[in-house]
């Protein structure tokens, strides 16, 4: 591991010392990042291992930061994949089973570095929970959207289900479940039992099993937003970090000018090939009398679209203050993005792409404060949608009651609360008889 020590912060006598272990989900970086600033702000003792293309942000934190020594050899192009199967393999091998040994390497050597009170992963390094589980090291999972593992009384994660109640509901959440959660360990789970034994740890029968093995699962959104079920005793909604990324921070910024409603259009951070389908919102919002506002991110140069005469296409924005102003917010179905147009009481416009965004969506269309439409829609399917969200109040209204359930939570303290309730008079476990030392 490559590592950079910032010069010392000033602690306090009740301070902790955590180890995060994090890595590369798009949005999911400026939230778990936002989680490691907090705590460094709070005077605690805080080290992140993190991707390299996190390097430069999780700088900025105050944290001690750390990378890991195996990176993937290849991106990961969910975007170009249609089957289920290969979507599920490459998602094993580049984030979950792949890294798995690699990540829990890393962590037993910082564990043995800092000797932390707290490990905090995030569900991409399962690793990581197993280097601090064969260390007797207490872990937390954050979960920086909506909750993922499967639940009884409700939908399977990925599935973009909406509730369904009755003895038939019951029958199609259980059946869904079983069958999302064969598929992730026929793909996750023998690398993760042979880095579990490598440490003389059992085997699990589940990938969500290792999760499971959580002090918390902090679940990083308003419970308000996600859909109800039977959770597990540690389980906990913290609320969600509404922080904007490191690259979309301007002071300086000023929205269009003009008197039309804005509407915002914030697509993924990450390449998910959207340049059509940035080009065909653009056009659509030709059409309209409105103020357009495309943000393209750090995956797409703004060049590459051509704007009608009322948008402006900019790399970036302030999306906490472009959204303040906006009547509309257009989107692939981000949470961090959903989150913040929700925080703000804009109304959503979804098309989503891929990953957690289908479930982000149908969570904005069943409390009634959005609209979705398929990514491949037409400039001019999209234009009515858009037109729709601008002249529906009820929608408007929808998204205020989730805003207002969403700043509360955000400013509630409980994610500090439960990050900072440790137990002092732990002692670590040694290695189990047999287990391999790093």
């Amino acid at each position: 591991m490559n590592i950079e020590i910032p010069a010392a912060s000033p602690g306090a006598a009740t301070a902790h010392t955590y180890l995060f272990a994090l890595a590369d989900g798009g949005g999911t970086v400026p939230v778990e990042l936002g989680v490691v600033r907090r705590l460094v702000e709070r005077g605690h003792r805080v080290t992140a291992i993190v991707d390299a293309s996190m390097l430069e942000a999780a700088r900025r934190t105050g944290a001690t930061v750390r990378t890991w020594s195996a990176v993937p050899t290849d991106a990961y192009r969910d975007w170009a994949i249609r089957n289920p199967l290969e979507l599920a393999r490459g998602m094993a091998d580049h984030y979950l089973s792949g890294p798995a040994a690699g990540h829990a390497h890393d962590t037993l050597a910082a564990i043995g570095a800092d000797h932390p009170d707290l490990v905090v992963t995030t569900f991409f390094t399962l690793g990581a929970m197993i280097g601090a589980e064969a260390r007797g090291i207490p872990f937390d999972v954050l979960m920086p959207n909506v909750y993922i593992a499967p639940v009884a009384g409700r939908p399977p994660g990925g599935a973009g289900m909406k509730p369904m109640r009755g003895a038939f509901g019951s029958f199609r959440d259980r059946a869904a479940n079983a069958m999302t959660s064969r598929l992730l360990d026929g793909y996750t789970l023998p690398a993760l039992n042979e880095t579990r034994a490598r440490y003389g740890l059992a085997p699990i029968g589940t990938t969500w099993e290792q999760v499971h093995h959580a002090r918390r699962e902090l679940v990083l959104t308003s419970a308000e937003f996600d859909f109800a079920g039977e959770f597990g005793p540690n389980v906990r909604y913290v609320g969600p970090v509404l922080d904007d990324p490191a690259w979309a921070a301007d002071p300086a910024w000023t929205p269009p000018p003009g008197d039309d409603p804005l509407v915002l259009v914030a697509m993924s951070s990450t390449f998910q090939n959207q340049t059509d389908c940035l080009q065909r919102i653009a056009d659509a919002l030709g059409t309209l009398p409105v103020r357009g506002l495309v943000t393209t991110g750090p995956a797409v140069e703004p060049e590459a679209l051509h704007a009608p005469a009322n948008v402006v296409v900019e790399a970036s924005a302030p999306h906490a203050a472009a959204m303040r102003d906006a009547a509309v917010v257009v989107t692939h179905g981000g949470h961090g993005t959903v989150m913040k147009a929700l925080a703000a009481g804009c109304p959503l416009v979804v098309l989503h792409h891929g990953r957690d965004q289908v479930d982000n969506a149908v969570r904005v269309t069943a409390r009634g404060a959005g609209l979705t439409v398929p990514r491949q829609a037409s400039s001019a399917r999209i234009a009515e949608a858009v037109a729709d969200v601008l002249g529906d109040e009820r929608l408007r209204l929808a998204a205020e009651r989730l805003g207002t359930a969403i700043r509360r939570d955000a400013a509630s303290g409980a994610l500090l609360d439960e990050l900072e309730r440790i137990d002092a008079n732990r002692a670590p476990v040694e290695p189990p008889a047999g287990a391999r030392r790093t």
